[in-house]
């Protein structure tokens, strides 16, 4: 084992710290059931997965069976928007390691929601049943959510239609948000042209996003580990994936490693480096290199630059856990970079203390079995 670095334990103190101020996964922010729990708890899975600390199993079980009744319906699941469906990832695995029927019954439940759910004219999914929207959070909330299911409990017949599904998810928005030749999607795409950000010839929001960026990166490298190697689709998937890698790595802030609010405008001044889209991007990055889709340098390197800028953002805390600090919380779409670069930052943004532990938990235990 290579001597410890600077990064060592700090998974442990972000999930610790968030056990401390939620003592259940249903009280993190901002609601019981919603995709901030699905993020955070697949830190807290693989933090198990690990460590085989007890404490992080328990929590992650505790919240499965919180989100059931006793005849195994997600009573707090409602199927309105993508961000209702992500949460149901961690039922499947939490199905797959207690093998509780009711568990499975809650994730037919809400497999079921995608049978009528609405669609645009290409067949990507409304991010909200509301409004005619696609937007790239959407795609990561739904489709982490469906290639789980289709790789660990689908029937042979719904595997491949689930799979299909997440090829034409991850298709349709490179298709309609994809930034000239570059890898980088804008952050959304309104079919009727209602939304104060969509450009009224193309339907396009005006800038890309980090966290949204991120959530296309995330959902690219868990689609890459699951999705059938014999699959027709995956030369294509992996072609976009290495598309934003490559993006990703012209655009990295030099000085920190970390990369700006609106992705590809680093040279302005009043842009910023957002540590939840920076800790998306290293984490998709590292995994990249681990299984293979990547080579491993420049990209390593990369994100080993990237994880010393994230620790940087990790600072004690008064009531003896840490904060996390440079990101905003519950970003939607925006009508002008303006908005982007001067959105209020948020001390421990939910979304960007998942993101850390993401990266965190990757990038350290990568380093123990060096």
């Amino acid at each position: 084992m290579k001597e410890a670095s600077f990064s060592k334990g700090l998974a442990r103190r972000v999930a610790d710290t968030v056990m401390m101020r939620y003592p259940h996964a249903d009280m993190y922010p901002y609601r019981l059931w919603c995709y901030p729990q699905g993020f955070l708890l697949w830190g807290f899975v693989r933090l198990w997965e690990d460590t085989k600390e007890q404490k992080y199993l328990d929590y992650v079980l505790d919240y499965a069976q919180r989100s059931i009744d006793e005849e195994g319906n997600a009573h707090r699941f409602r199927g309105n928007s993508m961000d209702d469906i992500m949460a149901g990832s961690i039922l499947v695995w939490a199905y797959l390691h207690t093998g509780d029927d009711r568990l499975k019954r809650a994730c037919q439940q809400i497999r079921a929601a995608f049978d009528d759910y609405p669609r645009i004219k290409e067949g990507g999914f409304w991010h909200g049943r509301g409004k005619p929207q696609m937007w790239v959070d959407g795609v990561f909330m739904g489709q982490m959510f469906m290639t789980k299911y289709a790789a660990f409990m689908a029937d042979e017949e719904d595997k491949v239609h689930c799979f299909d599904e997440a090829y034409r998810q991850l298709t349709v928005i490179y298709d309609l948000c994809r930034k000239g030749n570059t890898g980088l999607l804008l952050h959304a795409y309104c079919e009727d042209r209602a939304a104060d950000w969509a450009d009224q010839e193309t339907g396009l929001s005006p800038e890309v996003w980090s966290e949204g960026l991120g959530w296309y990166a995330l959902i690219l490298a868990q689609t890459l580990e699951l999705f059938p190697k014999e699959h027709t689709g995956r030369p294509r998937l992996e072609l976009q994936y290495r598309q934003l890698m490559e993006s990703l790595l012209e655009h990295q802030d030099k000085d920190s490693g970390l990369w700006y609010q609106v992705v590809d405008k680093g040279d302005r001044l009043d842009n910023w480096c957002d540590t939840s889209g920076s800790a998306m991007f290293q984490y998709a990055m590292l995994r990249g290199v681990q299984l293979g889709l990547l080579p491993a340098e420049p990209y390593r390197a990369a994100a080993r630059k990237a994880y010393e800028g994230l620790c940087s953002k990790v600072i004690p805390a008064q009531d003896g856990g840490v904060d996390i600090i440079d990101a905003c919380d519950g970003l939607c779409v925006q009508k002008s970079y303006d908005v982007y670069v001067n959105y209020k930052k948020t001390v421990n943004a939910k979304e960007a203390v998942a993101a850390v532990l993401w990266a965190a938990e990757l990038t350290e235990f990568e380093e123990e079995q060096q």
